[in-house]
């Protein structure tokens, strides 16, 4: 640990001399509780970061940042599409993307720094409950994913493969992710297969380009950005860990999809089938003001344009069938080689952009007393995971349907969109509409058919309560031996229990 006499001097290299002013009050708890934290800063690095995030935040509040003439959609050639494609094609790609799996080649990779703050809760997102008949965790429902998809390859191949699971955390939810899996016994995965890091954390910066103090002791930090993934690589020795398991991909996604498919062998082997060293799930945009970013050209260069980047009249373009030029939603779901990470953590992740965030910072004033400032006080850097597709030599994207796997846990219920509820409602439409492709006939509690409704939206239950457990089925299938001509009682669970009654009674 540094001593005073070290901090003071790194400190006021950086310009940063008031990180200390308090340190006299303090316990010696307390001081050596924020000398840590100071021992984490590198001067170079600290003034670099101070400046750039001052500058930075110059340039948001003037930036005019129109890059609408230069746009250009991804050229139909480097894009899937699970709707556009024929069953042939999709069963050779999901074919390839599980003998990948068979073969121990491929891991997931999850971005779940950030806390869940918007939910209202205290705790990571991924433990996170919508209130599913089982009582599921996001965690749990992923964990159970993974351990179907590599009982797939498994049955298919005739062998026993394991597909790693990364999970990157931060300060803020690297202990209680780690306690969640453990008292929940990993939910079935060998512990030795999930991997916990932590990405970075960053000072939060005033406007005059000076740290924030939250607390006498303790800076104000933040996670630096899902974009910090490539940096956490190389300080917790991943890549070593990826390349000693022999692992060649990636799927890299975000915690609070509940409808992402872990290792999707489709999504695979498309990227693997196309030579591709950075890949990315999309979804068509629901209408052109959507509130998502756009995967498209910029001078030639792969990249995600936020939406509030984008003109109104540039996000309202048609092509010739009337459909949405700039149509092809991010939904932070991406494919990776590990040589492609491996190359972007060593040369380019210094080049990688840095986007502001202009938050309201809790701070301690020069009296010592907690501030709750009412509006913007500070900045706050991140980097995004997408930003390093303009490094890729062969992008491509691949355009799934929305209803099927993008289903994002983002506010509170109250809220119009991605909550709770409109994330529950998604998981149990899907499960319905697989209940009946198998073959299923719903009853309700006085055991009279529920009427068929095959489209049901996020505003609305369906028909009938279905929950089907991941260890069921991965997505839809071998349910028709099952379900084929049984009648359900809503609401239906369909876990091991229940799957071994309905088998006995064939």
């Amino acid at each position: 640990m540094l001593s005073i006499e070290e901090a003071k001097s790194r400190l006021e290299t950086a310009g940063q001399s008031h990180v200390l002013q308090f340190c006299t009050e303090l316990s010696a708890e307390e001081r050596n509780a924020l000398l840590e934290e100071i021992s984490q800063l590198k001067p170079e690095e600290l003034i670099e970061h101070c400046r750039a995030a001052a500058e930075a935040a110059s340039r948001h509040s003037s930036a005019d940042g129109r890059l609408d003439a230069r746009m250009k959609p991804v050229p139909p050639e480097f894009i899937g599409s699970v709707s556009k494609s024929d069953k042939e094609t999709l069963k050779t790609w999901g074919d390839e993307g599980l003998l990948q799996i068979s073969q121990d080649k491929v891991a997931v990779l999850l971005l779940a720094g950030g806390q869940g703050t918007r939910l209202g809760v205290p705790y990571p997102k991924g433990m996170y409950s919508v209130g599913l008949p089982s009582g599921k965790t996001l965690y749990q429902i992923q964990a159970e994913r993974i351990q179907k998809v590599q009982e797939l390859a498994n049955v298919k191949h005739g062998c026993k493969c394991t597909v790693p699971w990364y999970i990157m955390t931060s300060e803020f939810t690297l202990g209680p992710t780690e306690k969640f899996f453990k008292d929940h016994q990993y939910f079935g995965l060998c512990p030795s297969n999930v991997v916990m890091f932590e990405q970075r954390m960053i000072p939060a910066v005033g406007f005059d380009g000076k740290i924030i103090l939250e607390k006498k002791n303790k800076i104000a930090m933040a996670p630096d950005g899902n974009g910090g993934l490539y940096r956490a690589l190389v300080d917790n020795k991943i890549l070593e860990d990826m390349e000693r398991r022999s692992v060649e991909y990636l799927h890299v996604y975000c915690v609070d999809n509940i409808l992402v498919k872990m290792a999707d062998p489709v999504f695979i082997g498309f990227c693997v089938n196309k030579g591709a060293d950075c890949g990315a799930k999309v979804v068509d945009k629901a209408y052109p003001a959507e509130p998502v970013g756009v995967v498209c050209r910029v001078d030639g260069v792969y990249q995600v344009i936020e939406y509030s980047e984008i003109q109104p009249e540039t996000a309202e373009l048609r092509g010739p069938g009337g459909e949405l030029l700039f149509s092809a939603g991010n939904i932070c779901n991406h494919f990776f080689t590990r040589g492609f990470l491996k190359e972007v953590a060593e040369k380019f992740e210094s080049q990688l952009k840095q986007h502001v965030a202009i938050k309201k910072v809790p701070f301690v004033d020069g009296e010592g007393n907690l501030v709750k400032p009412t509006k913007p006080n500070g900045i706050k850097m991140e980097k995004f995971v997408f930003d390093v597709f303009q490094f890729s030599k062969k992008f491509v994207a691949f355009e799934v349907l929305r209803e099927e796997e993008f289903s994002p846990l983002k506010n509170a219920d109250g809220a119009p969109l991605d909550t709770p509820t409109t994330a529950r409602r998604s998981l149990l439409a899907q499960h319905y509409r697989w209940a009946l492709t198998a073959g299923g006939n719903f009853l309700d509690e006085q055991d009279k058919p529920i009427p068929t409704k095959h489209s049901v939206t996020q505003n609305e239950d369906p028909p009938a309560i279905c929950e089907i457990s991941p260890l069921i089925s991965y997505f839809g299938e071998g349910l028709e031996k099952l379900l084929n001509q049984k009648n359900l009682k809503s609401p239906f669970l369909l876990d091991e229990n229940e799957a071994k009654n309905l088998v006995q009674t064939t």
